[in-house]
């Protein structure tokens, strides 16, 4: 017995068998894609996490290599950097220094000085009362070798007196630096502003304010350098002097021209000095001379000064004539 198929069931099930079939396929591609980009993704993110730590691996290795370069090996650069850095520091000392010989005192402060890569900013030597010299010497020597000089400069004799200072003047700097960026961006606006002008009112006015502000900029430039100059360079003055008492030789006895030099001096001096009493006494002698000399003159015509007469006088006299 032969069974009977419809003609039309089975050409309704083959379209929803061919679309249970797209579905399934659809699904398949879109989990397969986004399995495909979450792996592409993590890939990603792998190789930027490995690219960073390689960059952080050479950058740590170049900068542990520039460290053992600079500063030799890695504790001694940690140490270093411990120190306060960007600090500005003007120090000045003032140095006296009683020494044999000025002159050649001087000559090593001068070398001492310039073997520091410093320099002898002031010199002055005198000869005091034909007996001893003094020399003022200002020498500009570098902060790092400031300590081992004053040393070595006290050394060269018999230290009289030292007094030194120090003074920190690193916001003056910091100060002066941000300054000087401020004038600086001042005068570019000025400019701009000058090539923007149309007006022959306005570029007068802007050249006036520019001609200010590039003079407050140089003045501001004026005071760093002094700064960087002082704060680069330490001062020390040096005063160099000899005893005033200084030891003769044996062969410095006086002789025979010494003692007729004093001899010659000493009559001079009696001779002056007795030339003096003279004058000084002469309107007295003057005057004296001159009272005698009346006295002289005026004794005879006195009445007390006659002389009486005598009776072989009065009896030897003549007769009266006879008439």
């Amino acid at each position: 017995m032969q069974t009977y198929r419809h003609p039309g069931r089975s050409s309704v099930r083959r379209p929803r068998t061919l679309l249970a079939a797209g579905l399934v396929a659809g699904l398949l591609a879109l989990s397969g894609c986004g399995a495909s980009d979450s792996a592409s993704d993590a890939s990603t993110g792998d190789s930027k996490r490995a690219l960073g730590t390689a960059e952080r691996g050479a950058a740590d290795a170049a900068s542990g290599k520039a460290e053992q370069g600079a500063g030799g090996a890695p504790s001694q650069r940690k140490k270093s950097d411990a120190l306060p850095s960007g600090t500005h520091v003007i120090r000045t000392a003032t140095l006296a220094v009683e020494v044999k010989n000025v002159p050649k005192a001087a000559a090593v402060a001068r070398s001492v000085a310039e073997g520091s890569g410093g320099l002898v900013a002031n010199e002055e030597t005198e000869r005091v009362d034909d007996t001893h010299e003094m020399s003022h010497l200002v020498l500009r020597v570098p902060q790092g070798e400031y300590d081992a000089v004053l040393k070595e400069l006290a050394g060269t004799g018999k230290l009289l007196s030292r007094t030194s200072s120090a003074k920190d003047v690193t916001d003056q700097v910091v100060d002066v630096e941000s300054r000087i960026a401020t004038q600086r961006a001042s005068v570019a606006r000025v400019r701009k502003l000058m090539e923007r002008a149309g007006k022959l009112s306005d570029v007068v006015t802007l050249e006036g304010e520019l001609s200010s502000r590039q003079a407050s900029l140089e003045s501001l430039l004026a005071q760093q350098a002094s700064l960087e100059d002082r704060t680069s360079l330490a001062t020390i003055t040096l005063d160099l002097s000899e005893p005033e008492t200084a030891a003769k030789d044996s062969d410095d006895d006086p002789g025979f021209l010494d003692a007729l030099a004093g001899g010659w001096h000493a009559f001079v001096t009696v001779l002056l000095w007795l030339a003096m009493a003279v004058g000084a006494a002469a309107p007295f002698l003057v005057a004296l001379a001159v009272l005698l000399l009346l006295w002289r003159l005026l004794r005879h015509r006195l009445p007390g000064r006659r002389k009486p007469r005598t009776p072989e006088a009065a009896g030897s006299s003549p007769a009266p004539p006879a008439s």
